[in-house]
């Protein structure tokens, strides 16, 4: 059910730049107390506004809204609030993860669309510390096409502020949140490039790129391999990193970083 106070709450929570999920009931069957239209704001691990018809659904749809941040990707599924026996003997018949079984005395069903929101499309630039030219005007070639800009480094000297800056020299990259709408560049010059590539293997960024020689990535995957880290994120990495432009300088480096990275925004369009 739509309230005036709807709009208000997922604005504060884009400029608190917080990731939701807006849960839609599309459509009921049965004694369900849900209408179509009925509507709830999912954040963290609880419903802050809206609802669906009780608290009978909720847990599932709060778990199905931590599936969907990750993924990225909106999903409809349908609920079904059944006395155990009857549950039981549905999830048996039915193994698909588009119909999932409550145990419950509600009854009905309800059919959900549920869509995730992020925070603005994030560089997330991984450095080894002190001057860097390529991480300088990859700043700076981020900030100029619109995306929030992360800087991961001990020890950094940069010519502008990033929207948000780790430079504990104790922090562990393993602790780093990545969102599905990151793009993460890996500037780590060999000394990290093992942990920095294994906490963002933990995540699925919309892209992950090193700058690397073949021959050291080479290395680096077989390390990673060794660890158990999966193929298919490894071969997502991009290395070369960049667009084939020739590039010498930072600034074309740099240049040829964001231009892939724009590249490859624009192919989920």
């Amino acid at each position: 059910m739509y309230d005036e106070g709807f709009p208000e709450t997922i604005m504060k929570l884009k400029e608190d730049g917080k990731q939701f999920t807006i849960a839609t009931v599309i459509k009921t069957e049965g004694s369900s107390v849900a209408k179509p239209g009925f509507k709830a704001l999912v954040q963290g691990d609880h419903i802050i506004h809206g609802n669906l018809g009780g608290s009978c659904p909720e847990s599932v749809i709060v778990e199905e809204s931590e599936k969907v941040l990750k993924t990225g990707k909106p999903k409809i599924f349908k609920v079904h609030m059944e006395k155990t026996t009857d549950s039981l003997t549905a999830l048996i018949k039915n193994r698909s993860d588009d119909d999932i079984y409550v145990e419950t005395f509600c009854g009905g069903s309800i059919e959900v669309y549920l869509e995730p929101y992020f925070p603005t499309e994030r560089l997330v630039i991984i450095g080894q510390g002190g001057r860097d030219e390529v991480e300088n005007q990859l700043l700076k070639f981020g900030k100029l096409v619109g995306f929030k800009t992360l800087v991961v480094d001990p020890l950094p000297n940069l010519d502008q502020d990033p929207d948000e800056l780790i430079s504990d020299l104790g922090f562990k990259l393993d602790n780093l949140e990545i969102l599905p709408t990151d793009f993460v560049v890996i500037l780590t010059k060999g000394d990290t490039d093992i942990p920095a590539l294994e906490a963002v293997s933990k995540h699925k960024p919309s892209y992950v790129g090193i700058m690397a020689s073949r021959k050291r990535f080479k290395n680096d995957v077989e390390i990673l391999k060794g660890k158990g880290i999966s193929e298919s994120f490894l071969k997502s990495v991009h290395s070369p990193i960049g667009m084939d432009i020739g590039a010498v300088t930072p600034s074309e480096i740099a240049l040829s970083i964001i231009s892939e990275i724009i590249k490859e925004k624009r192919k989920t369009l």
